[in-house]
């Protein structure tokens, strides 16, 4: 059975909104990041360590804390 056009045009509007969606998205995201791994490089890295090893630092004290809170 061939569709309307009523329903293709609204295929094809909501195909448009998620894809604008999905890239504005995925921008938020990418800018987030960045600024995110500038504060970490400034401010929370230690002589000689790299951003992605401040941050796995970070995840593992912050477990750390989380674990001795729930222990008390």
């Amino acid at each position: 059975m061939a569709k309307s056009k009523l329903v293709k045009v609204n295929e094809k509007i909501a195909e448009g909104v998620t894809t604008g969606f999905k890239k504005m998205s995925d921008s938020i995201v990418e800018g987030y990041t960045k600024i995110e791994d500038k504060f970490v490089e400034e401010f929370l890295t230690k002589d000689g360590e790299t951003v992605s090893d401040a941050k796995a630092r970070l995840k593992e004290e912050e477990k750390m804390r989380r674990n001795n809170n729930i222990e008390k």
